[in-house]
């Protein structure tokens, strides 16, 4: 099941928060302001410089391992914003034996811009031994990310420290890795028919993979100069490798397809995934489900698929003014236009950019409105009314994808899961007459 379990991701994962975020930020004179509370200092078009530190997202092995870190895979550390490709060095992500207190020499350390992840490849560790990874962030060679912003201690989520610092995880090596990845998941399914123009192709592993082993053909790269996961028009004979570029998830252990362009109507295609490995080297290999597989497309586009344009990358989008709690942590970019008051920015965090009635601002509230109005005018295929999300979707059970709406406020009183069962394409479409309540 690929369920998310929070609504913090970026926008493009929660088109229902569109609705209320353009409601609370674009609507009327007056528009309030999306983050409630008081803080001090105010920014200002000319004080707009990128000073957030990036931070560690997800690694393998995870912190505290002791079942999954086999001697022959590959480290690996994922951030939450694009980073320096040439400040990844064997400087900068450094690995300790801590059992013989010695240095772990790394065969290579390389960074796939792709997925935003860091490898440590190595001679194979000692079965047994503790060992602890550092990506630093202080010191003479330091992770940045592209604006030069050295690393941040702590996992996205943490209290986000004002200073640089090492970001540390241990593990117990544990015996080698020989079992070869497969492909458990596919979306679209093998045969299926009627699949939206507009569809990605997604398959999903076994097992972590190698992220600069899974490419297409607009992302090559030295590491992938071939493309290993592509998509051809049926034959025989095959039609040329499609356009487009892969991205890889490495907390989903999704890779997903994103056509240049729209797939052709009424066509079948044919999916081929070849050349994967997993991190300890092991070639993807046959499994339960097909590969290569084949679909046909429909003539529509995906019911409730949304373009957010340029506002796909936005937190919060406001007209008059945003004032922050100190507290507050936003995972994505600010907008505010015509407004220029903006408080509370130190000591609130922004993990993203910063633009106020500058063409970037402009251009995300003019994509942000058309979205709204497509979104608007969806059907709604489950009126939710007052009742608690969480409470007609009981957790663990997932809330499929689709269009709900309520004529006034909308309620997530307690734990929900977004599940898109397995299809990174879903879309979830929440249509708000008045106010989103969260009290989970």
């Amino acid at each position: 099941m690929n369920g998310f379990a929070s609504i913090t991701r970026p926008l493009k994962w929660f088109s229902g928060l569109l609705l209320v975020a353009f409601v609370a930020g674009c609507g009327g004179g007056g528009g309030q302001a999306p983050i409630l509370g008081s803080g001090a200092g105010t920014l200002t078009p000319s004080t707009l410089v990128d000073v957030i530190k990036p931070r560690v997202a997800v690694t393998l092995p995870a912190n505290l391992e002791v079942v999954n870190a086999p001697i022959n895979a590959a480290i690996t550390a994922t951030f939450n914003e694009p980073m320096l490709g040439t400040t990844i060095t064997a400087a900068s992500f450094t690995v300790v034996d801590t059992t013989a207190s010695t240095t772990v020499t790394a065969t290579g350390v390389t960074y796939d811009a792709a997925s935003k992840t860091a490898t440590f490849t190595h001679a194979p560790l000692t079965l047994a031994h503790s060992y602890s990874a550092t990506i630093h962030g202080v010191g003479a060679s330091v992770a940045t990310d592209l604006a030069g912003n050295a690393l941040a201690g702590g996992l996205v989520g943490a209290p986000n420290p004002k200073v640089a610092a090492d970001y540390t995880w241990t593990f117990t090596a544990t015996a080698a890795d020989s079992t070869p990845p497969t492909i458990t998941l596919e979306n679209p399914a093998d045969g299926v028919n009627g699949v939206a123009l507009n569809a990605s192709v997604n398959a999903t592993f076994s097992k972590a993979m190698d992220p600069a082993t899974i490419c297409g053909s607009a992302n090559l790269t030295a590491a992938c100069p071939v493309a290993t996961f592509t998509v051809q028009t049926f034959g025989p004979p095959l039609g040329a490798v499609l356009a487009g570029a892969v991205s890889y998830d490495s907390l989903t252990k999704i890779a997903t397809f994103t056509p240049s362009v729209n797939l052709a109507s009424n066509t079948k295609y044919q999916v081929t995934v070849t050349g994967a490995k997993d991190l300890a080297g092991n070639a993807l290999a046959a499994g339960a489900k097909p590969n290569p597989w084949t679909f046909t497309t429909g003539t529509g586009l995906a019911p409730g698929a949304i373009n957010l344009g340029t506002a796909n990358g936005f937190g919060i989008m406001a007209t008059a003014a945003v004032t922050a709690a100190s507290a507050s942590i936003i995972n994505g970019d600010v907008s505010l236009e015509p407004g220029t008051s903006m408080t509370g920015f130190p000591s609130a965090i922004v993990n993203g950019s910063i633009h106020i009635n500058d063409t970037v601002s402009h251009q995300a509230r003019a994509d942000l409105l058309a979205a709204y109005n497509t979104a608007k005018g969806l059907a709604c295929a489950t009126n939710v009314g007052s009742a608690d999300l969480g409470g007609l979707y009981v957790y663990p059970a997932g809330i499929p994808p689709g269009v709900y709406c309520s004529g006034s406020s909308m309620l997530v009183g307690t734990h929900i899961v977004l599940d898109a069962g397995g299809n990174a394409n879903a879309v979830w479409v929440f249509q708000i007459g008045s106010s989103l309540t969260t009290g989970a």
